[in-house]
């Protein structure tokens, strides 16, 4: 299972968000505060849960995302992101230190200080239309193409206003044959702007490898933030860096859904009580023009396990005063201690020996 997390803020018109396109309407505009996608993948089948925060003035926008086969569309689980949120949360770790710092009484008065590091056949249509649905707000469209100029017309029809440069960006899927899920995205009451969390769609369809679409990406006008969070049989970690900076790994670790967090089992449902191992990732793009194809990923040499540790630095104390005042009383009592011995010691060898009788 993969989770990706993406998080930016797209100015208008926002071609790009993660593993899709976001387009608004004509004279509006939209940004995509935050993107948190959950894929599982079992070797033949990929599914991913996707959640968007959006913001903007836009009374409707459009979601695109290319998929290597047919999917089917339905409503997710939104307990499924806390679950995953608490499962891959950071260890946190306290350093004692014994000397005050800068911000430690007598220097500032204050207390303790914590600084943590934190397929279409030859003679089909250029655009097949496979299944349109209503998902609660979402008017879903699932479509086959095989001309990107012709997609591009099928969706300016049905209210979706693409520019020429997303068109060229989504010509290597239909090189390879790829479809596409359309999402008509809308806020629940008609005459408000589209902002706020979006409710979740889970998408499925056949893949034979675990690959991450981010290709429309690169149409980006900010630097971009990934997190990929992958639950499969082993510890993953991606081909290549596709144009960002080398992914890190944040979390790996074997888990068990059938042991799901929090008030709900959407993990458990997800992923059919299987153990799996979780790895989570997370890379930068300072420049999203430089993404030259789709995560792929597969199996580590090892499945070693790791976990983020996030320290919090506090000054040693006993009884809530600062050791190193005590150890400093100490000495200056052990020194008055020897001092008194000293000055005992001499006014003995000072008094003279009683003069014999006689």
């Amino acid at each position: 299972m993969l989770v990706s997390l993406q998080v930016g803020s797209l100015i208008s018109p926002a071609y790009a968000c993660g593993c899709g396109a976001m387009v608004p309407g004509k004279d509006s505009q939209v940004a995509v505060d935050r993107e948190t996608s959950v894929v599982d993948w079992d070797g033949r089948t990929e599914q991913i849960v996707m959640r968007l925060t959006v913001r903007g003035n836009a009374p409707e926008a459009a979601w695109i995302m290319p998929v290597p086969h047919r999917a089917s569309v339905e409503l997710g689980d939104s307990g499924l992101f806390s679950e995953l949120s608490v499962l891959t949360a950071p260890e946190h770790v306290t350093r004692h230190y014994f000397w005050p710092r800068s911000r430690d009484w007598p220097f500032s008065g204050s207390g303790n200080v914590g600084d943590g590091a934190a397929a279409p056949s030859a003679g089909a249509p250029s655009v097949e239309v496979v299944g349109r649905e209503r998902l609660g707000p979402f008017d879903v469209a699932r479509l086959a193409a095989t001309d990107p100029e012709a997609l591009q017309q099928w969706l300016e029809d049905n209210g979706f206003d693409l520019p020429d440069r997303l068109a060229t960006a989504l010509k290597p899927y239909v090189d390879q044959k790829w479809e596409y899920v359309a999402i008509r995205l809308a806020p629940r009451e008609s005459g408000t702007p589209l902002t706020g969390t979006l409710d979740p769609l889970r998408l499925r369809f056949a893949s034979d490898r675990l690959v991450y679409p981010m290709r429309l990406s690169k149409l980006a006008s900010t630097p971009q933030r990934l997190g990929l969070y992958v639950l499969a049989p082993h510890r993953m970690e991606p081909r290549g860096s596709i144009g960002g900076d080398a992914p890190e790994v944040t979390y790996a670790g074997r888990v068990d859904p059938r042991s799901a967090v929090g008030e709900t089992r959407a993990l458990r449902e997800l992923t059919g009580e299987k153990p799996v191992f979780l790895t989570a990732i997370e890379q930068s793009f300072p420049h999203p023009e430089r993404i030259d194809g789709d995560h792929q990923l597969r199996a580590s040499a090892a499945d070693t396990p790791y976990r983020t540790k996030v320290y919090e630095n506090q000054l040693l104390t006993l009884g809530g005063i600062p050791v190193w005042v005590l150890s400093l009383l100490a000495a200056v009592l052990v020194a008055a201690a020897t001092v008194l011995l000293v000055l005992r010691a001499r006014r003995r060898d000072a008094v003279p020996p009683p003069v014999p009788a006689g």
